[in-house]
């Protein structure tokens, strides 16, 4: 095993992955009222969507601790990435660079590098996607991470909520706004700013259209699409999903689209019916 990548688990992982030892997903904690949640393979989001509807209280989550993530970095791989999702939107990125700083001080001269994705989600499966690409291409420890950080600096993340409970129950909306919004069937259209936190680029009514208005987005800001990959994850809405791949193709040309759908933390934050993309 020449490398290993690792990722928090609010990064989605492809299917071939949960079977190839050199890719590794430390899990976050959730919290619903009394109840914590481990995000890992035991994770079921139809019974988490419920116990989030029924619970008047926001739900939250915890980061790894450093000790996991050193744990997970201690193998045998010569180079060992970690993709975690954005800093300034959780302490996992902050973790995992001290599990590293305490994994060196046990192994002088290993090389490992912590990547904050000033993403989530399928932002991060992206990442993990493009340093497999490069270790399997060959290139050294020090070229994959400069290549990967100028693919972070490049990347775009954008969604598109059905729900604004989380957003209600968290305080980034008032009661008033989201009872209007819901009421009018407003759709808010977030995107990621290069720092990594959230920003609203627009809204429309009903999510058919907040969905038209993200796929021209997506294409506005996309360059040489026809040598990147998009991806796309979703809460609970296969259907949506796929008919948003069908739109994206039907106005760019991209290397490969990918379609997944959200694990716990994701799950948390898009809430039933949520759709990301990355690209």
């Amino acid at each position: 095993m020449s490398y290993k990548i690792v990722i928090d688990s609010c990064g989605e992982l492809l299917e071939q992955w949960k079977q190839d030892e050199r890719f590794a997903s430390v899990p976050l904690t959730l919290t619903v009222g009394s109840e914590n949640i481990i995000d890992d393979e035991t994770f079921n989001q139809a019974d988490f969507l419920q116990k989030v509807a029924a619970c008047p209280e926001c739900p939250k989550s915890a980061c790894p601790s450093p000790e996991s993530y050193r744990k997970v970095f201690d193998c045998e791989a010569e180079h060992i990435y970690c993709v975690t999702l954005s800093a300034e939107l959780s302490g996992s990125y902050n973790s995992a660079v001290l599990g590293a700083s305490l994994l060196h001080e046990e192994k002088k001269g290993v090389q490992i590098h912590v990547f904050n994705s000033c993403s989530a989600s399928i932002g991060q499966t992206l990442i993990a996607m493009k340093i497999a690409q490069c270790e399997d291409a060959g290139l050294p420890f020090e070229d994959v991470v400069s290549v990967v950080n100028k693919y972070i600096e490049e990347q775009h993340t954008f969604f598109v909520l059905e729900n604004l409970e989380t957003l209600r129950k968290n305080g980034r909306l008032s009661r008033v706004k989201a009872f209007v919004a819901t009421a009018l069937k407003i759709k808010p259209i977030m995107g990621s700013t290069p720092e990594g936190t959230i920003c609203q680029l627009d809204q429309a009514r009903g999510m058919n259209k907040a969905l038209v208005k993200m796929v021209d987005k997506i294409v506005e800001v996309t360059e040489n699409s026809e040598n990147k990959i998009l991806a796309i994850s979703h809460c609970n809405s296969p259907k949506k999903a796929n008919m948003l791949k069908e739109a994206i193709q039907e106005k760019m040309k991209l290397a490969d689209i990918v379609v997944l759908d959200t694990a716990g933390v994701s799950s948390m934050y898009a809430n039933d019916g949520g759709i990301i993309v990355a690209v």
